[in-house]
């Protein structure tokens, strides 16, 4: 069968097939470029998220680091600390052993002038604690010191001494020589 069409017609139909084909390019274009932007957004989310990743992996590198840190800054303080209480010993050590000599020489000057030849010397746990010119000075003297009254023995002449360090108090007899 065969159909008479109108040249109005034909060309309308001309235009509305060059229309239909304009159409399909731009809409082949636009679904090129849909793809691409999908493509290109898939990528940038990768990227994204190994972006994130490596920033996680720095951020705990740097808290590591800081953590380091903050324990080297603690454990140079504590050494600083150390070395100031010792410092601090040192000098009291040094006060004490500058006030036990002028604390000697006074006693020794007192020995002296009383024409004796002896003096007893007071240990705390082996430490000097001061010089007295009797027994009952020292004893009264470490007794000042919260010493018991009646903690105190003689010892036997030849028989060795207990470790100073075991021995609460003790007054031992010095003879003093005029070298």
């Amino acid at each position: 069968m065969l159909r008479i069409i109108r040249t109005t017609t034909l060309r309308a139909l001309a235009a509305d097939r060059d229309q239909l084909d304009q159409a399909r390019a731009e809409a082949e274009t636009a679904t090129d470029s849909a793809i691409r932007a999908e493509d290109t957004a898939e990528g940038l989310s990768d990227q994204l998220r190994q972006a994130k990743r490596d920033a996680d992996e720095e951020f705990e590198g740097m808290r590591a680091i800081l953590r380091q840190a903050a324990a080297e800054r603690d454990e140079a303080r504590a050494e600083r600390d150390a070395a100031r209480k010792e410092v601090e010993e040192a000098r009291a050590q040094v006060l004490l052993d500058a006030e036990d000599r002028v604390a000697l020489r006074v006693l020794l000057r007192t020995a002296r002038r009383r024409d004796t030849n002896r003096v007893h010397v007071l240990f705390h746990r082996g430490r000097f604690h001061s010089v007295h010119a009797t027994v009952e000075g020292a004893e009264a003297a470490a007794e000042a010191e919260g010493a018991p009254r009646d903690g105190w023995t003689a010892h036997a002449p030849g028989a060795a001494l207990p470790p100073a360090a075991e021995v609460v108090w003790r007054v031992q007899p010095l003879t003093l020589s005029s070298t």
